[in-house]
């Protein structure tokens, strides 16, 4: 029987299995190796809290042109065990080719023969079945088997000279067995053509962040593991010595943010990383960074709650968790990332707010964004060299003297003459603890005097599309490219994206387009649209369509075409 999938420009593959059976080896060795071909690549991941066992899934799409969000047309799916399959098979459609162990599948009219488990026994065991999948794949898409062996080489650079053999033994019988089913006429394939122009980083979202907390002069980096932000950690202390970084992973959240918190007053730049759980845990430490006036960054990789909720999944439900983090009132910075571009200059632009304006800085990032992957062109990085605000003190030195911005000199311990004094208490210009009304009052208004200051500097939302649309679909943080990418699938002229990257202070800008539009969709990763909220009390702004996802899993670009389309439809 043979079947073609449709689509020309990019192919969809969905591997899966449970934890431990090597899925994750085999993204990275056929992601590489479609990046040497020349293709745009896409990979993201679904799994389970678990080391082993369950049925986690990747999916890998190759295109020819760029591809940056989850597809729900799975063309080939390659389960490693019945359980597996059942876990993706809502997925499959029948125009689905499923490429299987049938000695443990079973047989099916969609499902081709890959006896992984005796191929596996040749090769010198069941730890080499994953070699041989990506071997297949390879072979069933008529790749040149020298780039997989060259990929396979370095992948396996720091085994022995025996693993690496064996795992080339594997891929060539992989190999020869793709290219059997190929030749044997069974399977058709419609594969994307080469990009004349592939984009020269392949990067995650978790690398993305670490790298823009590098180029903003991150020095410090103190954090408790916790999904899905530890990638940011371990990226960081892979290459501490590179890049001179102190790396501490604390006994929890809070000793972590009070490292954070204690190194920007020592002069260091700092970053916590962390997910919703370990961020609850930090909001003394911001009010009390709101308190002392320090900079203070932290990086908060949502997952779905409340409690450990699904730990190992995606959403956008920490939102008022960063807005209202801390006991009373004090200025703060809201940055949310919608793609791995953004990951990097937003994160190295919140280290310059930090600085600049002596306020908390919270990174929203989600499991959905730090676990993706994809190629994007190089960055750009600041002509400037990274700047302090830092000063050297005078004898007569006032952390917190006032100014016409409310932004004081910060000094540091023993960089001058001057006393750096801090204190968590209401205090007065030069940190003396104080109940004085009239001092409170004064200090309350310095420190709310930096929100001019902030406003001026709020990074405006972007709009997508056709700049006379009456219909706008309203996305925050990484909701962005699956709903760019449905609305351009779309074409329709009256219908445009608006993306806001920075939700704390909001941009003034935004507010102008949202008024003027007729229709106003809001599409968010959450089950209440915490942002649709916000934007209601800020602007006035009501809602009479929401598409909201809050099951763990990113939007699909297909389920959100379709769901704008009957919206569109609708006679309003």
């Amino acid at each position: 029987m043979v079947k073609e999938n449709a689509v020309s420009n990019h192919f969809t593959i969905v591997l899966a299995g449970e934890a431990g059976s090597g899925i994750q080896s085999i993204e990275v060795i056929l992601t590489r190796a479609f990046r040497c071909d020349g293709f745009h690549v896409f990979a993201g991941k679904e799994y389970m809290s678990r080391i082993r066992g369950g049925s986690n899934s990747t999916i890998i799409q190759i295109g020819s042109e760029p591809v940056r969000a989850w597809s729900d047309h799975v063309h080939l799916c390659i389960p490693l065990d019945d359980q597996a399959f059942s876990h993706v098979k809502k997925r499959l459609t029948p125009d689905s080719l499923v490429l299987a162990d049938q000695a443990v599948l079973g047989s099916g009219e969609s499902i081709f023969d890959l006896p992984l488990g005796a191929m596996a026994a040749e090769a010198g065991g069941g730890i080499y079945a994953n070699t041989i999948a990506a071997g297949a794949l390879w072979g069933l898409f008529s790749r040149e088997l020298e780039i997989l062996e060259t990929v396979l080489k370095a992948h396996f650079v720091d085994k022995t000279n025996e693993v690496i053999e064996r795992n080339l033994v594997a891929a060539r019988k992989g190999f020869a067995q793709g290219r059997n089913l190929l030749e044997s006429g069974k399977i058709a394939f419609s594969f994307p053509e080469r990009p004349a122009k592939p984009n020269p980083l392949f990067l995650t979202g978790a690398e993305a962040v670490a790298l823009g907390s590098l180029a903003g002069g991150c020095n410090f980096v103190s954090s408790y593991p916790m999904s899905p932000s530890t990638g940011v950690l371990t990226f960081l202390a892979q290459h501490a010595r590179e890049f001179g970084i102190a790396v501490e992973q604390a006994e929890d959240e809070i000793s972590a943010a009070n490292m954070v918190l204690g190194a920007w007053y020592a002069g260091a730049r700092g970053l916590a990383t962390t997910s919703g759980g370990g961020f609850a845990l930090m909001t003394e430490t911001i009010s009390l960074a709101g308190m002392i006036e320090s900079p203070m960054v932290i990086h908060l990789a949502q997952r779905p709650g409340p409690a450990t909720g699904l730990p190992t999944r995606t959403e956008q439900g920490d939102l008022e968790l960063a807005l209202y983090a801390g006991h009373g009132e004090f200025p703060r910075i809201l940055l949310a990332p919608g793609n791995i571009e953004q990951a990097f200059a937003l994160t190295r632009q919140g280290f310059e707010l930090a600085d600049s304006f002596q306020v908390p800085v919270i990174i929203l990032t989600d499991q959905y964004l730090m676990d993706s992957c994809y190629d994007v062109e190089n960055f750009d990085f600041p002509e400037q060299t990274i700047v302090s605000t830092i000063i050297p003190t005078e004898a007569n030195y006032q952390r917190y003297a006032r100014t016409p911005n409310g932004i004081s000199p910060r000094g540091i311990p023993a960089l001058g003459e001057g006393l750096v004094g801090v204190d968590s208490d209401e205090h007065d210009e030069s940190a003396h603890i104080t109940e004085d009304a009239n001092v409170r009052v004064n200090m309350v208004e310095k420190r709310r005097q930096k929100e001019t200051s902030i406003i001026a500097k709020v990074i405006p939302p972007e709009w997508i599309g056709p700049l006379e649309a009456d219909t706008v679909a309203i996305c925050w943080g990484s909701t962005l490219e699956p709903l760019r990418e449905a609305v351009a699938g779309l074409g329709l002229p009256n219908l445009a994206v608006l993306h806001f990257s920075q939700v704390f202070p909001l941009p003034r800008e935004g507010k102008t387009l949202l008024k003027r539009a007729r229709r106003l969709i809001l599409v968010e990763g959450n089950a209440t649209g915490q942002f649709g909220r916000l934007l209601k009390g800020e602007w006035g702004i009501t809602w009479r369509s929401r598409l909201l996802k809050f099951d763990g899993l990113p939007f699909f670009v297909e389920g959100l075409r379709a769901d704008l389309l009957e919206i569109m439809e609708r006679k309003e």
